[in-house]
């Protein structure tokens, strides 16, 4: 899974992926590529399991955070997005827009003034410009391949790109067209812009606090048609720290007021909006977090672990996080009753602790 961090230049779009990675300081003031890092997503959940079980090994799920060049004004006095930009942005399941609210005479804005709502709109259309330029070239090479094609695909392909781009004529995100399945598996293979899952994240500083909910309150009314989430973090504050410990670091968030961190924050939201959960594998040798999509079957689920699991799959042992918190042992929720057998048709819920059985 790969979520893409995409803003203005001194967004402190950089700050955040530092936050998020955890690691060694890294910059961007002079690259051009992206920032690539692999993040463990955090689970209370399999803490617990793994001080139960106290296995070898502990698996956290993980997430690939793409950290892209912040966008520059160019020397006609206008922000500058190239081709290749464009195309590396698309590579990533979600897209994460990075906002600043904060001041800073120091780092000024590519646009000189703050003004979140118009940084969304900025980023929103230019994505959207891209988007219908590439339906508008499809539809052209479309109704040539039609004429001399017996290719159904194709023949289905054209009334959709064109519901697509009448859509994105509109000054509409393909994100808010109802689309179904067959449709978006159609479409999946060009990686439109604004069909893919979006969240904004609004950069505050320790002087704005107790600005976020009038700013949020902001965006939701003038831009009534994003319907995406909108999250407020503080990456300078919790790239500070991010180096201490965790009892250090509740103490330094309640003293800001901060509730919830903001790795915590982007991950659950990226698992939101990509309608992802996970589920559990446990015992002596590892625990282990799995993320799957929701509503995947325990057959499907199963095929995460292993492809012969998938492949040779008899019966899941299964039995809720909860649950076994509640009574403690697989022995005691059998004889409560909430340790059960299930068959590959069962839709696996967030949470749940499996055991496959397999031939």
């Amino acid at each position: 899974m790969q979520i893409g961090l995409v803003g203005l230049q001194s967004s402190g779009k950089t700050t955040l992926f530092n936050t998020l990675s955890q690691g060694s300081l890294k910059t961007q003031s002079s690259r051009e590529e992206a920032l690539i890092e692999v993040v463990k997503v955090p689970d209370e959940r399999l803490d617990k399991l793994t001080s139960i079980f106290n296995p070898k090994k502990k698996v956290n799920a993980t997430i690939e955070v793409f950290d892209f060049p912040g966008l520059k004004m160019s020397d006609d006095n206008k922000v500058k997005i190239t081709n290749q930009f464009m195309n590396s942005v698309r590579n990533n399941d979600a897209l994460f827009y990075i906002i600043r609210q904060f001041k800073d005479d120091a780092v000024p804005h590519p646009m000189t003034t703050i003004d979140p709502v118009r940084d969304i709109e900025f980023l929103e259309t230019e994505f959207l410009f891209s988007d219908l330029s590439f339906l508008e070239n499809r539809i052209e090479k479309l109704k040539k391949e039609v004429l001399k094609s017996k290719d159904e695909k194709i023949k289905r392909e054209l009334p959709l790109i064109e519901k697509c781009f009448a859509h994105a004529e509109k000054e509409l995100p393909l994100r808010t067209l109802a689309l179904d399945e067959n449709e978006l598996k159609l479409l999946s293979g060009y990686q439109l812009l604004t069909l893919k899952p979006l969240a904004v994240a609004i950069n505050f500083d320790e002087n704005s606090i107790n600005k976020v909910d009038d700013v949020l309150r902001e965006i939701k009314n003038k831009l009534p048609k994003l319907n995406v989430p909108v999250i407020p973090f503080f990456a300078k504050i919790e790239f500070e720290m991010s180096a201490l410990d965790d009892k250090d670091r509740l103490s330094f968030m309640a003293g800001y007021g901060i509730k919830e961190s903001a790795l915590n924050k982007i991950l659950k939201t990226s698992y939101e909006i990509l309608g992802l959960q996970s589920f559990f594998t446990v015992g002596e040798d590892e625990c282990r977090a799995w993320t799957i999509k929701k509503n995947f079957t325990a057959q499907q689920a199963a095929g995460v672990i292993h492809t012969d699991f998938y492949n040779k799959f008899i019966r899941a042992e299964v039995v809720h996080y909860e649950d076994f918190i509640k009574y403690g042992s697989f022995n005691k929720c059998k004889e409560a009753g909430v340790w059960r057998l299930e068959g590959k048709e069962y839709i696996v819920k967030d949470g749940d602790i499996l055991n496959i059985r397999h031939n």
